[in-house]
């Protein structure tokens, strides 16, 4: 099994350590809830295909999206490891996928038959809570600029980097970029032509060109 979780975990010690966590898996049609805000946030859940958005609704229901989690990736660590005992989001399908949950109890507490595969866990796990921070601060990094064309930008040329081309594919439609990255759709809609007809940007409903640097 492919996961950071699991890594330098030997293949025939991955069952048993499944059945002992209380493993099961699950698939999800696109847009239905995974988990709603408030229920038990007992669990660590592992996207096995698929992908799926962590929501947050403020008092007047505007919806931000606070996390976009990809094929193999993790979700929920973060509470169990701070045992924070019920969800402060919701957890939805951002398409149809599969995830496989885990006890969080169990994976945090290390059995009695001493086993070496669930201190490797517990080292892994607290390697991708370190990652997965570093990723909130780059969120953080856009949304904290000042005017909409800030944070597209910021966000867009990251992703050329992380691509490593200038011409990529994003993995959000148009209001989710916007809840992404706090902004009104219909002004980044504006910007994103604004910036067209500049000679910023190409962009095609998810696919976008940097064609020249913002000045």
């Amino acid at each position: 099994m492919h996961n950071p979780l699991f890594q330098n975990i030997l293949p025939e010690d991955i069952p048993v350590m499944l059945k002992r966590l209380h493993a099961y898996t699950k698939s999800y049609p696109k847009e239905e809830y995974i988990r709603h805000a408030g229920d038990p946030a007992d669990f660590i859940g592992i996207v096995e295909s698929g992908s799926i958005h962590v929501l947050q609704d403020d008092y007047y229901g505007n919806r931000n999206i606070t996390a976009s989690i990809s094929e193999g990736s993790l979700f929920g660590e973060a509470f169990v490891c701070a045992g924070i005992p019920h969800l402060p989001v919701d957890i939805v399908a951002a398409e149809d996928c599969n995830i496989m949950f885990l006890n969080g109890k169990k994976l945090l507490n290390t059995c009695d038959n001493g086993c070496e595969f669930h201190h490797t866990l517990i080292r892994n796990l607290l390697g991708i809570v370190a990652q997965n921070n570093m990723y909130l601060n780059q969120k953080i990094k856009y949304t904290s600029r000042k005017t909409t064309r800030e944070k597209l930008m910021a966000y867009l040329t990251d992703q050329a980097k992380m691509k490593g081309s200038n011409d990529f594919t994003i993995s959000f439609n148009r209001q989710e970029l916007a809840d992404y990255l706090g902004v009104e759709r219909s002004a980044m809609s504006a910007e994103l032509g604004k910036l067209t007809k500049l000679g910023i940007l190409q962009t095609q409903r998810s696919h976008f060109t940097l064609l020249k640097p913002l000045d």
